[in-house]
């Protein structure tokens, strides 16, 4: 019997949050990020509540080639350009929209001989110092790109080092910066990311990226998905192998990290850091077993978490543990693994086997339970 670990993905999730998105910036286009197999989703479940983006994004060309053996011909946008010419051959044959953000890479297209991309986004560094363009040398960049056959069209875009705070002044420079490196030039503009679709109005531009936010996580520190409007697109589950009862005074798992002071009927779950589950996890953090609370004791194992049931008494072996999704935020998880949400999405491993809920129905099965928030 297959030991049931699985990540539940709920498309018809993704396509509401696509929906606060477009709320958000009623007035840009959307292309929607599915880079790292759609945030650990998986990109043969996600992409069709994508229809309705104008765009998706992808960071490297084996993820663009993965799109397109689904037999999806949206554009997509690659994210990271390309690192040798013979890629450009690629992007041209698989119809990718491409990304710019050193001049080597534009000497690259200029000996190409002509456009690979029906449209080039030449990506200007505003202040985070990662990938884009020193902003002196924009216009000089821009004009060669557009002298290139057929005179092709060049979008300008940049990205945020802190979009995530609403007071932060970088934000404002970034985009003082970009505004001043392009003013004058032709194109269309791409800004915002999740954090700056809701924190940055300024931001929302032509264009806007929308990432994490479209798996119904939050992007800011302190907030929920939930908090925002948004639902989990995943739902992370494993099954109780055992109930056990641990004597006052006796330790539970590796190096007996936890002691029980009590009694204590504990759970033995299915899964652990082998199925992506953070060892990093402090004692405490919570779990969802049916409609109770419960709370992991003991370091996380390669195979196994085990869990204090004094919340549901009546938990018996092959009952379902929610590890995050429905009901228990993945952004409540990561703090107490001390990471961020996204990491925790996009480690899984195959190990854990995904399912996609089929019906509105059977997402909102689990609506109506109460997401929980940290106790410390």
């Amino acid at each position: 019997m297959a030991r049931n670990t699985l990540a539940r993905i709920d498309p018809d999730a993704v396509a509401h949050n696509l929906e606060i998105v477009r709320r958000h910036a009623p007035d840009s286009r959307v292309m929607a990020v599915v880079k790292a197999d759609a945030y650990g989703h998986r990109l043969d479940l996600v992409l069709p509540a994508l229809r309705e983006a104008d765009m998706l994004a992808v960071a490297t060309i084996d993820e663009a080639r993965a799109i397109r053996r689904l037999g999806n011909r949206q554009a997509v946008l690659l994210l990271e350009g390309v690192l040798d010419p013979s890629d450009l051959a690629i992007v041209e044959s698989l119809g990718l929209e491409l990304t710019l953000h050193h001049p080597d890479q534009v000497a690259m297209v200029e000996r190409y001989g002509r456009t690979p991309a029906p449209r080039l986004w030449l990506k200007v560094d505003s202040g985070m110092h990662r990938l884009g363009v020193e902003p002196h040398r924009a216009a000089e960049l821009h004009e060669r790109l557009r002298a290139l056959p057929g005179a092709p069209q060049v979008n300008l875009v940049s990205h945020f080092a802190s979009a995530e705070d609403a007071d932060d002044g970088l934000v404002q420079r970034q985009i003082a910066r970009f505004d001043k490196a392009v003013q004058g030039l032709d194109g269309e503009h791409c800004l915002a990311n999740s954090a700056a679709i809701l924190n940055h109005p300024a931001a929302r531009r032509d264009w806007v990226r929308a990432g994490i936010l479209l798996y119904g996580i939050s992007p800011l520190v302190g907030r929920t998905g939930a908090e925002l409007g948004l639902e989990p697109a995943m739902t992370l589950e494993a099954e109780l192998m055992a109930v056990n009862r641990v004597p006052a005074g006796d330790s539970i798992g590796y190096g007996a990290r936890f002691t029980a002071e009590r009694e204590l009927r504990v759970g033995v779950v299915s899964i652990g850091y082998g199925d992506g589950y953070p060892r990093s996890v402090v004692d405490g953090t919570p779990v969802r077993v049916g409609d109770c609370v419960c709370r992991v004791v003991g370091r996380v194992s390669m195979d196994m978490v085990t869990i204090d049931l004094a919340g549901c008494p009546e938990a018996c072996t092959g009952e379902s543990v929610v590890l995050w999704g429905r009901g228990l935020p993945v952004e409540t998880v990561a703090e107490c693994a001390d990471t961020i949400p996204y990491e925790l999405v996009c480690r899984l491993t195959r190990r854990v086997r995904y399912r996609a809920l089929r019906s509105r129905a059977a997402a909102e099965d689990g609506a109506a339970i109460r997401p929980i928030s940290l106790v410390r």
